[in-house]
């Protein structure tokens, strides 16, 4: 196989149009589909070819990379892509899905003659734009070169796991890693919130913390987005972190172990998406302190 390879990009959210654009731009062929046709048609002008329907969009691809909700909408999706779909071909799901749902996906790939990666990513949309995310990957090793020139053209670094995509050895992985930038993320809103409340300058908690331990690059991101009003475009959707927060207490619940921080931050997420910030980023939690949005 050539390193020039047709993929098909279901999916073409914050994620899944930045990783179409950086697979056309390292010289892939790309065919996209989006549910919602209107937010796949910009990818033309970037060399994409927009499909109508996913098997249109899959058909005679080499790779297949999903890049959707949920697990559920996954499923439906890769089954109405069927009649469209290679034997032989590999499918990198790059949707962050519950484990159960990796089995489930992984059962469908069976049924099609497909080669499963499990392979979701760590990154928002800057790191996605500029080609640029971790990739954490499972998948059998003799397929790994065949699916290579896609991940260095969506990722600057790609994790193995395992060779049992069944077995969502990367997507356990991305729920441990996504539980501590949900549970990061939810803290810092309640730290803006108090200053709120007790009228703290914010800077003067910046200004403690400086060059100490408890001093983080992403804190001080998270937080610029909320003082200063920037929290659209987002780079990761309060609607989708809710989403990703109940998997990851799903997970939990599944394994034996009570995770009350997830637990709560699902409800931050899912009560500021109820206020109004569902498409704004993950850290609008901040307005799940306030009854009311704070003027």
């Amino acid at each position: 196989m050539t390193d020039q390879l047709t993929v098909s990009v279901l999916g073409t959210g914050i994620m899944g149009a930045a990783m179409a654009r950086n697979l056309a731009r390292a010289g892939h062929t790309v065919r996209a589909w989006n549910r919602s046709r209107a937010k796949a048609e910009p990818l033309a002008a970037d060399g994409v070819t927009v499909a109508g329907t996913p098997a249109e969009a899959v058909m005679d691809a080499d790779v297949v990379l999903t890049m959707l909700y949920d697990g559920p909408a996954v499923l439906d999706v890769m089954r109405r892509a069927a009649p469209g779909l290679r034997e032989g071909a590999a499918w990198v799901q790059s949707t962050t899905v519950g484990v159960e749902a990796v089995e489930e996906l992984a059962g469908f790939a069976r049924e099609h003659a497909l080669v499963f990666f499990d392979a979701p990513v760590l990154g928002t949309r800057q790191p996605a734009e500029a080609g640029e995310l971790l990739v954490l990957a499972a998948g059998p090793e003799a397929g790994r070169a065949a699916v290579a020139p896609v991940l260095n053209a969506v990722g600057a670094r790609t994790v193995w796991t395992g060779e049992d995509g069944a077995g969502a050895g990367a997507t356990r992985l991305k729920l441990v890693a996504n539980s501590w930038v949900i549970a990061a993320t939810a803290a810092l809103g309640e730290v803006l919130a108090l200053a709120r409340g007790l009228g703290v300058e914010p800077q003067h908690f910046f200004d403690a913390i400086a060059g100490g331990p408890l001093d983080m690059g992403y804190l001080r991101a998270k937080s610029s987005l909320i003082l200063h009003d920037q929290l659209t475009p987002p780079q990761f959707a309060v609607d989708t972190a809710a989403k990703d927060a109940r998997l990851i207490v799903r997970a939990g619940e599944r394994s034996g172990v009570r995770l009350d921080v997830a637990e709560a931050a699902a409800r931050r997420l899912e009560r500021a998406a109820a206020q109004g910030h569902a498409d704004e980023d993950m850290a609008a939690a901040y307005f799940a302190s306030f009854p009311e949005d704070p003027a």
